[in-house]
């Protein structure tokens, strides 16, 4: 069949006789949060080579092209930068380490000697995921981490303190909407603010959770006094 002859005519026929195709290699696999199908999946990592067509047949190469991320299950091709985005299972371990970390933040700042912060606490890390966190465990490990001197807090916001909260906070920020951010700072307030007021010591943690979750220094002083007010 002829091509349709027309204002267009010549582009069509230039389509039909020239081409170009491309030939994927995988080069790796592995999960992925696919963006196309909105949840966790396998997916094959591809390098490709260009080719010119003619006729069908490839004659020419035409370099190479990618790597490109295709997804197991819709088949569609995404930039690499797809992988820097957590599984929904990572996210959740994610996010369920930063609340334990968060609550032992506090409570080394603290202290452990109020229930009311440690029952706080533990309901609050139970939440999250950790189903079997009692609070007589929260206070062994605050014990055990205050007797840590070489990596954890020296002083109430020390750098052991800095240094801990960040290596859990700092990956799960960029994924966390602002809100999501604001919840976890408002949920460690909420712990310091079980057994009374602030300390400055718990001003001095919460300062340090806020900053690691990348909200700035008025929202935090803003949600620690929303925190006090009683919903």
């Amino acid at each position: 069949m002829l091509p349709v002859r027309g204002r267009d005519g010549r582009a069509t026929r230039a389509v039909r006789i020239l081409g170009v195709r491309t030939a994927w290699t995988p080069v790796g696999d592995g999960e992925f949060f696919c963006p196309g199908c909105g949840g966790d999946r396998n997916y094959q990592r591809l390098t490709g080579r260009r080719r010119l067509t003619l006729l069908g047949v490839p004659v020419l190469p035409r370099g190479v092209t990618g790597p490109v991320v295709e997804c197991a299950a819709c088949r569609h091709h995404f930039g690499t930068e797809v992988l820097d985005h957590p599984t929904t299972r990572r996210f959740s371990a994610m996010l369920r380490d930063a609340v334990h970390t968060v609550a032992l933040a506090v409570l080394a700042a603290g202290g452990t000697g109020a229930r009311t912060a440690l029952e706080t606490a533990a309901a609050t890390v139970r939440a999250s995921g950790f189903a079997d966190c009692t609070e007589d465990q929260l206070a062994a490990l605050v014990e055990a981490l205050a007797a840590d001197t070489g990596r954890y807090f020296e002083q109430p916001c020390g750098a052991g303190l800095t240094i801990e909260l960040h290596e859990a906070l700092d990956p799960l920020a960029p994924h966390l909407a602002p809100a999501g951010r604001e919840a976890l700072l408002l949920q460690a307030a909420r712990i310091a603010l079980a057994d009374g007021p602030y300390t400055p010591a718990e001003r001095d943690a919460l300062a340090t959770v806020g900053a690691a979750l990348t909200i700035c220094a008025d929202d935090v002083t803003r949600l620690l006094a929303a925190a006090r007010t009683p919903s």
